[in-house]
């Protein structure tokens, strides 16, 4: 077991990146919202930075078998394990596929303009509008 606050952040990191490489899970003390200390034992896959600057260990956790996240900050200690893992990580489902590339400049112009007029470059209807819509002409 490695106590956070008596080594540097640096061998911390290190040693995470090591049990993420190797596929070893990691058995973590941290303190939670609630103020009280918890033990999990997680299969990292990701080291990420917060919107706030803080560095979260992004992993599956065996006691609730889906995803979290750790603040390295809230860690009091870890120990990495030499097991592999067992968890099956899902498969992210916000990925949206980029647009085709246009073929000519004439088209990457257009595109260009509208990417650069940000009210009407992300403008899409709430409902699909047909031609019974009289409400709606100018």
């Amino acid at each position: 077991m490695k106590l956070v606050d008596r080594q540097p952040l640096t061998k911390t990191l290190a040693d995470l990146f090591k049990a993420i490489a190797k596929q070893n899970p990691v058995t973590l003390t941290y303190i939670d919202r609630d103020g009280e200390e918890t033990i999990r034992t997680v299969e990292g896959y990701e080291l990420r930075t917060t919107a706030d600057g803080d560095i979260a260990l992004v992993a599956m956790c065996r006691l609730r078998g889906d995803e979290r996240s750790f603040r390295l900050s809230r860690v009091v200690s870890y120990t990495v394990h030499r097991m592999a893992y067992v968890l099956t990580r899902p498969e992210p489902t916000t990925y949206e596929r980029p647009a085709p590339q246009p073929a000519d400049d004439a088209q990457a112009l257009y595109y260009y303009e509208l990417a650069r007029d940000k009210d009407d470059a992300d403008y899409r209807p709430r409902v699909k509008l047909t031609q019974s819509h009289t409400d709606l002409a100018a």
